[in-house]
């Protein structure tokens, strides 16, 4: 049986989370992408972790650039769409991202677009970034992008309403325990629907202690997609840029 807490196990498998979410900005992920690759330099047979890939998309679009990808997800139903993609140097598996891929070793594991703090057990949320560190090689890079905590609690909207595909979603987002906490409602066919995302405020600090503990430090910070100087009180984003500590 799947614990309330324990969220992402069905809603990410949900087609109402892929319609709901159907419509993000994939340009600028993209133009994200571009500017990691001129900023990180990697060589053209590198091997990259997409880390929670989702469908693939940007799994996909890494490998447009000749590198070797590998994307992994919780979600099934997400890699099984992701799998249309594969190719030569681009593959999917449905992976838990708490434990590890050792022996397995990547120059560049990305964990893009709030793909991380879904976890209520705190050493959870360390697990992954420990297991990062057992499958970085010596000059890989962990890059992270996350949302920034203080700008959220700042600037959290309390309710919004999206039609998408003729359905109407009633969203409804507050900060309970140190999460953001959106309540998803929402009818279809006679039927309502109720889901839950949650998203541990995690900030720069938290994410220091984890890559110190794991092993890892902090080489840039950046504030957005186009990797701006990151500031804590008007970024939106946080992304980090994280080596083996020697």
């Amino acid at each position: 049986m799947i614990r309330p807490d324990e969220w992402y196990r069905t809603w990410f498998d949900s087609e109402y989370y892929h319609i709901l979410y159907k419509n993000r900005d994939f340009e600028e992920a993209e133009q994200f992408i571009n500017n990691l690759i001129d900023l990180l330099k990697p060589k053209e047979n590198s091997f990259f972790l997409d880390l929670g890939c989702g469908k693939g998309r940007h799994s996909l679009y890494l490998s447009h650039g000749g590198y070797n990808v590998l994307g992994v997800d919780l979600s099934l139903e997400s890699i099984l769409i992701a799998r249309q993609k594969r190719k030569r140097n681009l593959s999917f598996n449905k992976f838990d991202m708490r434990n590890t891929l050792a022996p397995m070793q990547f120059d560049y594991i990305v964990n893009l677009f709030t793909s991380f703090g879904y976890f209520d057990n705190e050493e959870d949320n360390f697990k992954v970034i420990k297991n990062v560190k057992e499958v970085l090689l010596p000059n890989g890079k962990f890059i992270i992008d996350f949302f920034n905590a203080e700008y959220v609690k700042n600037n959290l909207v309390a309710e919004e309403t999206k039609v998408i595909d003729d359905i109407q979603f009633n969203l409804k987002r507050s900060i309970v325990n140190n999460f953001v906490v959106k309540n998803i409602v929402f009818e279809n066919k006679g039927i309502v629907h109720n889901h839950t995302e949650k998203v541990k405020l995690i900030g720069v600090s938290d994410f220091e202690n984890y890559f110190m503990k794991a092993g890892l430090k902090i080489i840039n910070k950046f504030g957005d997609y186009n990797l701006n100087t990151f500031d804590v009180n008007d970024s939106k984003r946080l992304i980090l840029i994280a080596g083996l500590n020697p």
